[in-house]
């Protein structure tokens, strides 16, 4: 590996670690476009810049998802009932999404997490807290699966999605956040999992780039986790000194901008 491509990757692992802790908020938002942005630079595996960011993505979001999971466990925030529940499902979901990941265009994959992002980035610039008018019908197993399937097929720990539906069925807003953290990390585990699978890159197109497994890029996920891991307590600190609701709405604008960078950069 190049040092430049070294430099690029410690950088994002910084940002992406101390933005999870400073802000609550997993790193996919910020990976995804950015590893596109580098794979494509770098001439590596171009062809499935995307698949490869969405995969790489997920396995770097393990340690910072463990982390944050463990840490709700020890201040008893996690509902157990709920997450026996949903976790055998959100792992058939993510396991069974990334079956279909390999087949679906480079193009529409970047439209459809851009288009995600977009919407998550304004519902953070927003920032309005979540107040549920009804309890949800939604049974528990079928959330699991949706949620599982779609964090996998956009990278993300899925609290978007499962903070929302926990606090429908009846959780109060700290016990739910601590339920989605437990939730996030069998779904980075299965996601990634599922990527070193089930991606499928040609001899060819590999070239010389053997440390990549599936859709993963191992030499990228130890760098980012390693620097994710050493700035999320910095995060944390910070969090009490720097106005966190002032710089979540810059937050969203990155990954708004972020995203559409990424569209541009593949379709153009």
């Amino acid at each position: 590996m190049e040092i430049e491509f070294i430099i690029q990757l410690s950088l994002l692992g910084i940002v992406v670690g101390f933005a999870a802790g400073l802000l609550g908020v997993g790193g996919g938002g910020i990976l995804v476009p950015m590893l596109t942005s580098i794979y494509l630079s770098a001439q590596i595996v171009p062809s499935h810049a995307v698949h490869l960011a969405l995969g790489t993505s997920m396995a770097s979001i393990i340690t910072t998802t463990f982390s944050s999971a463990f840490s709700h466990y020890k201040n008893h925030n996690v509902d157990w009932p709920h997450i026996k529940i949903m976790v055998p499902l959100i792992i058939v979901g993510a396991i069974s999404i990334s079956f279909l990941v390999p087949m679906i265009n480079t193009s529409f994959l970047a439209m459809f997490f851009s288009l995600f992002m977009f919407s998550m980035s304004i519902k953070l610039f927003i920032n309005k807290p979540y107040t549920p008018a009804t309890k949800t019908r939604i049974p528990p197993q079928l959330a699991g699966f949706g949620i599982g399937s779609i964090s996998t097929l956009v990278a993300i720990g899925g609290a978007v999605l499962s903070v929302p539906y926990l606090m429908s069925r009846g959780l109060e807003m700290r016990r739910a956040i601590g339920s989605s953290a437990a939730i996030g990390f069998p779904i980075a585990i299965s996601g990634t999992i599922g990527y070193a699978i089930n991606g499928h890159i040609s001899t060819a197109e590999l070239a010389n780039n053997e440390t990549i497994i599936g859709f993963v890029h191992i030499p990228s996920v130890i760098i980012i986790s390693i620097f994710g891991f050493i700035m999320a307590p910095v995060g944390v600190k910070f969090s009490t000194k720097l106005p966190v609701k002032v710089l979540k709405k810059i937050f969203a604008l990155l990954l708004a901008c972020l995203s559409i960078k990424m569209l541009m950069n593949v379709v153009l």
